[in-house]
């Protein structure tokens, strides 16, 4: 099963279990079924919970917190990423503050979705990576998809959780297969962290921490790394990106050599900073060196591939930090 299918099944249960769960969107009704295809099929078997809107991201992000406010739950999808910039408002100021804000908690079963990243040649405006801008935010949850991840289990955990959330889906995983792992590596997960190493983690040369977006580009530098050099690494590849426990992973980090973050938004008070801080905190008395951060140039995002390539985070790149870390 493909990405993109599980993410619409898991749409599909949430819709068929909850009579009260409503998903909202910009031509994601059939036979369009969104720019993706991820809503295919959801309008024809819930003609009267899945909602074609206009075009207007804040003004259905907002018509979604109303109905979360309500007590319903509310999915929308944000066409491309970029354009949740147009609902910051009503996802920071209102759905975010609408938990606590009213005297006792009120819970707020909101999941705004956002295909996100490039690799696909879309250019500046429909490319980007803005996770970081939605960490740190009171009230608010932020998720990365992953193809180590069942969307099933996430979806679930969003909703019991009930408040408000982002979840950043890289448009490129829509294709990829679910938990396809080539021969070399093994997989565990540990709470909401999946685990890809080849041998003992415990032994690993060095651990990459790296949201699901990156987790194939990570994967590649991992397996040429260890071809050419015996490098061993360990994977870690949390499904919920803030609010981010680092404690139950520094068995793990503490035995490594070194410490990779990778993430595809350019640097500045990111999610990866804001892990390296953290694991700063815990272990600085034990670190061999600093935690390494890996991310694309500080760039717009232009369209033609080359030029793409040159710009967003690369395999290489991973590569290149893992070598610089363990130096």
């Amino acid at each position: 099963m493909r990405v993109a299918e599980n993410l619409n099944s898991a749409l599909g249960d949430l819709l068929e279990q909850d009579p009260k769960a409503y998903l909202l969107g910009e031509d994601i009704l059939d036979p369009y079924g969104g720019a993706f295809k991820i809503t295919r099929g959801l309008s024809t078997r819930f003609p009267d919970r899945v909602l074609g809107t206009p075009i207007s991201e804040s003004g259905l992000t907002g018509v979604a917190a109303g109905l979360a406010l309500c007590g319903d739950t509310a999915i929308v999808e944000i066409m491309f990423g970029d354009f949740v910039t147009l609902a910051f408002d009503q996802i920071v100021n209102f759905a975010a503050k609408s938990v606590s804000m009213y005297g006792s908690r009120v819970p707020m079963r909101l999941v705004v979705r956002c295909p996100t990243g490039g690799g696909r040649g879309y250019g500046p405006t429909h490319s980007q990576s803005l996770q970081k801008h939605f960490i740190g935010v009171p009230g608010l949850a932020v998720y990365e998809m992953s193809a180590l991840h069942d969307n099933r289990t996430v979806l679930s955990a969003m909703v019991k959780a009930a408040q408000p959330c982002v979840f950043f889906e890289d448009k490129v995983l829509y294709t990829r297969r679910m938990h396809d792992l080539d021969g070399l590596f093994q997989r565990d997960t540990i709470g909401d962290v999946a685990h890809v190493f080849i041998d003992d983690p415990a032994t690993a040369d060095c651990v990459i921490i790296a949201p699901g977006g990156v987790a194939d580009r990570a994967l590649g530098a991992m397996r040429q790394i260890f071809l050419d050099r015996e490098i061993t690494c360990c994977l870690l590849v949390p499904s919920r990106l803030y609010p981010f426990d680092v404690e139950p992973l520094l068995p793990t980090l503490s035995a490594a050599k070194a410490i990779v973050i990778a993430e595809e938004s350019t640097a500045g008070g990111t999610w990866g900073a804001e892990i390296a801080h953290q694991i700063h905190q815990h272990l600085w008395q034990t670190l061999r060196r600093p935690v390494t951060l890996a991310h694309s140039t500080d760039s717009v995002i232009p369209t033609a591939a080359h030029l793409e390539q040159r710009v967003l985070l690369q395999e290489s790149t991973i590569h290149t930090a893992i070598l610089a870390a363990l130096s």
